[in-house]
């Protein structure tokens, strides 16, 4: 497979990177001719010791002696558009040879995943599981990639012009993608952001989720228009509905992304069903078929609504079907079994909107409520949840003094609206960000209750959010407490004895750094299905993930095949963002593949039980030593003096919020001081990654196992990660992180007085903590088992390289000099994009 690699896209990137030096513009070629010079000399002065600033000090006393400082600067930023572009067509190139660098039918696939089954006797078994089992991935509001709307156009033919290796197509579309601006003149707002995730729904997540089902269901003899689980493939969506600390989302943004989400599904039903009425041009069917088109085209384009719901459709499509049987033996069948089986799949919500809030709006909202009602809100959790389950009624909106309250009542509101719109399945859950409490639940349960019918069943599913190490180890006891609840009881009863809960990687690595996180979420899932199992509830965990190992990505396929027998196994639901949707979902290929392999982990770790994904108690025991002393090891570095001011005035942490990529605030809190509790973990992680220091990823994994080995246990750790998936999973992210990583471009910190010995702390544990995983691993290299990922990797870094070494020149002559310069500022922003880009999960 690596040779294949060589071949299809580091070769063949070498070709096509030189046609834009033959671009007709002269901007572009003169940078283009320039570059090479510029990453050779970078490449050597690292190698030799060199500073930033030294290396691109030295090329322009070489390469332009003569031409004034503002001249220069306007080079770099050509060279970093420059860059920006060769990533574009890196990345068009690998999704072009996607087919052919991984083994879509190999082990993950749906092929393998039927083949083994049916070898080891367990087709009934698997048909079973497929029947309520489900894969959710929740499309989120963290466009740390996102390109314009017109630049994913570029990007998708620019792909297909490669996979058909049309030079005259490839050298026209390499000469639109130097004349398109990448970047956004304005930011976005949460309804462009909901467009742009909308893209990905029509243009891919449409036909892939339908294109795996179809082939599942036919492989395994199953009819498609009666499969009783549509849902067995779900996309979750939050742009319009996540309001934690996003001040720009509004009860009207819900309603019209909901509007916008149902409109597209009406399109692709449209065009699917037009080509549907060529094939079925039969008496006692057409007539039906033509009806079903003109009622779709009359909701789309006339606002004249003929479908209240995807079950008037449906009936319609099987009246046809059964014209089709009954009067023409099943001619062309397949075809309308498959549009109805895609109606039963996405309905008319396209995909699954949740609200999101965090738990402290609602103790003020409920503050105000009962100041207004001249109540007080105080006393002890359970007198302050029976003194909420006895409020009968809410003031009139319009008494409320906070004009966030009265937005965050008028969003409640939403839920019914978007119901009655899209069907149930449009907007039926509400998650609690920083929950750490019954009563954090119960708050928006009695909310909910009082804002929508109450004479009919709350439908409504209400999901806390777990994040901190601390919350993480009370989450157990905080569900028991509401399965005792009489009123919650009785709503989970009536919502089938399900209870959602979520789980934070994000946050929980930057409360507890990366082994303690990996490892408290895995406890907490076991301890909360313990929990869940005694009170005769169906827990469903919801993993709230980045797209870097620090948060929860990397190989995750892996994690959900690894979680053995102790963690409930209903469903996988996980979040997706950023550079991981258009890297791993942005095309059919990789989207089918990706969706599959997740499929596969949860399918495989329900019928295949063994030694390697369950963990024995003594591994156990290990990997809680190793979390633990891991755990102390990153404490230690977070409550250093200059932690968060390494970060708030070293990396281009503050540079985050200054980014027209996306429309949230840069940390939850509004004061003006910078506090750790208070930053995101996108922009927090993503700072690291910008430093190619990736410190969340991997800081405390040395100093822990170098701790084992000096207890003369590192052959423990050895046979751990030969015997558990888990273990191998969970380092073999970490190497991904270390890999990434290039202290060489901010070496010049080691001798800088204010922030010299931190740099030395975080360069010590990173080659600790290479030379244990090496260990460990018993290999030469880091990510040695996977040659493929290593080479993309090394070669996006050194595509990067010039524009890592402008970016660390610019913050360094910035820290020297002690003055704000905005050109040098404008350098560190706008280097950012492609930094981000090329890693593919930075942030």
């Amino acid at each position: 497979m690596f040779q294949v690699y060589d071949t299809q896209v580091a070769k063949r990137f070498t070709i096509y990177n030189s046609l834009f030096l033959d671009l007709p513009f002269d901007d572009i070629y003169r940078t283009g001719t320039l570059l090479p010079t510029l990453a050779t000399a970078c490449q050597k002065g690292f190698q030799s010791g060199k500073t930033p600033r030294e290396i691109i000090t030295g090329f322009f006393e070489e390469m332009m002696p003569n031409h004034s400082e503002k001249e220069r600067h306007d080079l770099l930023f050509q060279m970093i558009q420059y860059v920006e572009r060769q990533v574009v067509l890196f990345d068009s190139i690998e999704d072009a040879a996607y087919e052919k660098i991984n083994d879509l039918k190999g082990k993950g696939s749906i092929k393998a995943l039927i083949d083994r089954a049916d070898n080891d006797h367990k087709r009934e078994e698997l048909i079973e599981k497929l029947k309520t089992f489900s894969v959710r991935l929740t499309l989120t509001a963290h466009p740390t990639q996102f390109y314009p709307g017109n630049v994913l156009g570029i990007i998708t033919d620019l792909e297909k012009a490669i996979r058909n290796d049309d030079l005259g197509d490839i050298n026209l579309l390499l000469m639109q993608l130097g004349k398109t601006g990448f970047i956004n003149r304005e930011k976005p707002t949460p309804l462009d952001e909901a467009v742009s995730l909308i893209w990905f729904l029509e243009n891919v997540f449409y036909q892939s989720i339908s294109d795996i089902m179809i082939r599942l269901l036919k492989s395994l003899n199953q009819p498609l228009h009666t499969w009783e689980n549509p849902g067995l493939l779900k996309v979750g969506f939050w742009p319009g509905g996540d309001r934690d600390g996003n001040p720009f989302v509004t009860h009207e943004t819900t309603l019209n992304v909901a509007e916008r989400l149902k409109k597209w599904i009406l399109r692709c039903y449209y065009r699917d069903i037009r080509n549907l009425r060529k094939r079925l041009t039969f008496k006692h069917v057409e007539p039906i078929i033509l009806k079903a088109e003109q009622g779709i085209f009359s909701t789309l384009f006339d606002n004249k609504i003929v479908y209240h719901s995807k079950e008037e459709l449906l009936q319609d499509l099987l009246e046809a079907r059964n014209g089709l049987v009954t009067y023409h033996n099943g001619l062309f069948l397949d075809l309308l079994d498959e549009f109805i089986l895609k109606v039963r799949i996405f309905g008319f919500h396209f995909a699954h909107m949740d609200l999101r809030q965090d738990s402290r709006k609602h103790d003020s909202l409920w503050g105000e409520i009962f100041q207004l009602q001249g109540r007080d809100f105080d006393g002890n959790e359970d007198q302050l949840i029976q003194a909420l389950l006895k409020t009968l009624s809410l003031p009139a909106i319009d008494k409320f003094q906070d004009s966030f309250h009265r937005e965050m009542l008028e969003s409640f509101g939403t839920i019914r609206a978007v119901q009655q719109s899209n069907g149930e399945e449009g907007l039926h859950r509400y998650i609690i960000s920083n929950c750490q409490s019954a009563l954090h639940v119960m708050e928006v349960f009695q909310l909910s209750r009082l804002t929508m019918d109450q004479s009919k069943n709350l439908p409504l599913d209400i999901v806390p959010l777990f994040e901190t190490i601390d919350d993480l180890q009370a989450a157990p006891e905080i569900m028991a407490k509401l399965y005792s609840n009489p009123d919650y009881r009785a709503h989970l009863k009536e919502r089938g004895n399900k209870q959602t809960v979520m789980l934070g990687f994000s946050d929980g690595t930057k409360d507890g750094g990366y082994l303690k996180a990996n490892w408290s979420i895995l406890r907490a899932k076991e301890e909360l299905t313990r929990a869940s199992r005694e009170y005769d509830v169906q827990v469903v965990f919801f993993d709230g993930r980045g797209g870097p190992p620090a948060r929860g990505g990397g190989n995750m396929h892996n994690f959900y095949a690894s979680l053995g027998q102790k963690v409930e196994n209903a469903e996988i639901q996980v979040t997706i963002q950023g550079q991981t949707i258009s890297a791993n979902y942005g095309k059919q290929a990789s989207c089918t593949y990706n969706f599959e392999q997740l499929l596969s982990a949860g399918l495989e770790n329900h019928l295949y039980s063994d030694a390697e994904r369950n963990l024995s108690d003594a591994q156990r025991a290990l990997i809680d030593e190793l979390a633990d002393m891991g755990y102390d090891a990153y404490k230690k570095l977070k409550s250093h003096p200059k932690f968060v001011p390494y970060l708030e005035h070293v990396t281009p942490l503050k540079y985050f919020g200054m980014t027209n990529v996306g429309s949230r605030p840069l940390k939850r809190g509004k004061g003006s001081g910078l506090k750790f509790e208070d930053l995101r973990a996108i922009p927090f992680v993503g700072s690291w990654a910008q430093m190619k220091q990736n410190i969340p990823g991997f800081y405390g994994v040395g100093a822990a196992i170098e701790q084992m080995k000096e207890q003369g246990r590192l052959d423990e750790l050895k046979k751990l990660y030969r015997e558990s998936l888990f273990f191998r999973t969970l380092l073999g992210n970490s190497m991904q992180s270390l890999t990434k990583s290039f202290y060489p471009a901010t070496e010049y910190l080691k001798d800088n007085v204010e922030y010299g010995e931190f740099w030395n702390i975080l360069f010590a544990e990173y080659t600790r903590s290479i030379d244990m995983l090496k260990q460990i691993s018993e290999m030469k290299e880091l990510m040695g088992d996977n040659p493929v990922s290593k080479t993309s990797i090394e070669i996006r870094e050194k595509i990067v390289l010039p524009l890592i070494t402008i970016q660390q020149f610019a913050i360094q002559t910035l820290l020297d000099s002690k003055i704000e310069d905005q050109s040098l500022q404008r350098l560190i922003l706008r280097s950012m994009f492609g930094i981000i880009n090329a890693a593919r999960n930075a942030a």
